[in-house]
């Protein structure tokens, strides 16, 4: 090779390096200008490569390869072409897998049961307590009671008490009897079809206490707060004298156990323990054929608050007539169809009421011997009964011969 083949080599080269490093620089204004002055190179070879065409043959495949490239024609499909791309099956590929929806957890239903619903669906309740005879399988709730024996639904409250993410319903219902009945917090739920399902009970009313459920409501956190109180009202005895105790709540192991508040009631401060006894009677026969004797009767009062008056019944029959002996008793001129009445009080704790009574059977009239009965009632501020914790002291039995 001479010296002048030489030369042109190495230019060729040279420019080949450069233009293969342009071509993997990221674009800009340096690069546009070079691709200009490689252009203007590109003419000049092209006429250097013509006149040596005979004695150059390497040359001229390198001059291709300066070439500017042919624009990209159309692709050409090589398969049935499909819908969508099918996905690569070759081993190693890093593609996620299609989810197929297996281990997902679904939704938990919606448990928020408006009231007009619940009253409208046949549910079940937890049993009642022994000897309700409220219907517990099946059973329809009521809004306002019409007869004994009905489920009445009293209030509700909503929350997450399950904590599955989704409202449940807790209700305060009522088994009526009269103007009481035992009582029960149920917590609702709805199953995935939609259907009410009972989760089970959070509190009841007992026959001590709590006698009497107040309020409910829901905490954030799940948790049931259940205001209960010791004492029923009704009877004489009103609710605002009962004691009253927020109780929680909280689910667990398929059942509500109580978690938080007071589990048992101090002593009311409305009671008063009365103790009554009396002696028997002794009638002794009159020259006018009359039958008189004299019963004493002693009224103490134990422990508690003052009493401002209390009610002591005689169960005495109407033959025998009260004629003398304690002012605080009063008798009527006929035949009594009712107890003979004495009105006590105020009566103060540790104290104590003896009376004397002075009773007579009129001539002509027949007594067998026999008993009665002697009860008191303690009543309170208002004229309300006071609660008596001790029921077996106060009655007493009276008996004639």
């Amino acid at each position: 090779m001479s010296e002048h083949e030489a030369v042109v080599f190495a230019e060729r080269f040279a420019r080949y390096r450069t233009e293969v490093l342009a071509e993997v620089e990221p674009p800009g204004p340096a690069a546009v200008r070079r691709r200009v002055r490689q252009r203007r190179r590109r003419t000049l070879g092209t006429a250097v490569a013509a006149a040596l065409a005979l004695g150059t043959g390497p040359v001229v495949g390198y001059a291709a390869l300066t070439d500017p490239a042919p624009p990209p024609g159309p692709v050409q499909p090589t398969g049935t072409p499909s819908g969508s791309p099918a996905p690569s099956t070759s081993a190693g590929s890093s593609a996620p897998p299609t989810p197929t929806g297996a281990g997902s957890s679904p939704a938990a239903p919606n448990g928020r049961i408006s009231r007009a619903q619940l009253l409208a669906t046949p549910v079940s309740l937890p049993e009642w307590r022994p000897g309700s005879a409220c219907p517990t399988k099946g059973a329809r709730l009521v809004g306002e009671a019409t007869r004994d024996e009905t489920n009445v639904l009293l209030g509700l409250a909503y929350g997450d008490v399950d904590r599955d993410g989704a409202t449940e319903t807790v209700a305060l219902t009522q088994c009526l009897r009269g103007t009481g009945g035992p009582m029960q917090v149920v917590a609702f739920d709805r199953d995935p079809a939609g259907g009410i399902v009972t989760l089970g009970r959070v509190a009841t009313t007992a026959r001590e206490t709590p006698q009497w459920i107040t309020d409910l409501e829901v905490t954030p956190g799940g948790l049931v707060r259940v205001q209960v109180a010791d004492l029923a009202p009704g009877g004489g005895w009103p609710l605002d004298w009962s004691q009253r105790q927020w109780r929680g709540y909280r689910w667990g192991d398929g059942r509500f156990t109580q978690v938080e508040g007071p589990t048992t009631f101090g002593p009311n401060p409305y009671f008063a323990d009365l103790a009554v006894s009396a002696t028997d009677l002794t009638l002794s026969t009159a020259e006018d054929g009359s039958r008189s004797g004299t019963v004493e009767v002693l009224v103490r009062h134990l422990r508690g608050r003052e009493v401002t008056r209390a009610v002591l019944d005689l169960d005495l029959p109407g033959q025998l007539r009260l004629v003398g002996g304690s002012t605080a008793c009063a008798d009527d001129t006929g035949l009594r169809a009712a107890p003979l009445v004495c009105r006590l009080g105020p009566i103060a704790p540790g104290s104590e009421v003896r009376l004397r009574l002075e009773l007579r059977v009129p001539p002509g009239s027949a007594l067998a011997a026999g008993s009665a009965q002697v009860s008191v009632v303690p009543y309170g501020p208002g004229g309300h009964h006071l609660i008596e914790p001790d029921r077996d002291n106060n009655t007493a039995t009276i008996n004639w011969r």
